[in-house]
């Protein structure tokens, strides 16, 4: 379940960053009150972080960061696709009680990374539609029953 799970995470990804792809680059700099920033800073924020918790969980080095200049929408799919794809091949590869390092507290929990690797991408979605809906752009169904239409997870009767 987990495996589907993190699916979900990386279609939703995907989805969202098809709409964005259309935005103008003045559209990707809206924000609104309560989110993080602008989508452009909201989607490299949150693609960093997959690829931090990556880094937790297998030791895979992160290839974007906050601090990096926007790459561009097409450049964020990139990495969307491989740290979704990896976060799925990461299941069964790490042992859930395990720890990676967390500063001077000690270690994080491995089950920890991976809950908040999915919590935090659904928060920064959410960050994003809101954006877009406060500014009138649709931005489709992204909720779980539409990746569940999208993939096989409703059975004809």
């Amino acid at each position: 379940m987990l495996a589907q799970a993190l699916r979900y995470n990386r279609w939703a990804n995907l989805q969202l960053l098809d709409v964005c792809s259309r935005l103008s680059d003045e559209q990707l700099q809206l924000s609104s009150s309560g989110t993080y920033g602008t989508i452009a800073a909201t989607w490299q924020h949150l693609l960093a972080a997959e690829q931090r918790y990556l880094k937790r969980l297998v030791g895979s080095d992160p290839q974007i960061s906050e601090k990096d200049e926007f790459p561009g929408i097409e450049k964020l799919r990139e990495h969307a696709r491989r740290s979704g794809d990896q976060l799925i091949e990461a299941v069964g590869k790490f042992d859930p009680d395990g720890t990676s390092p967390a500063g001077q507290n000690g270690g994080v929990r491995h089950w920890l990374v991976m809950t908040q690797a999915m919590h935090h991408g659904n928060d920064h979605r959410t960050h994003i539609c809101t954006i877009l809906g406060q500014n009138g752009i649709s931005y489709g169904d992204l909720d779980v029953w539409a990746f569940g239409k999208d993939n096989a997870g409703y059975e004809e009767c």
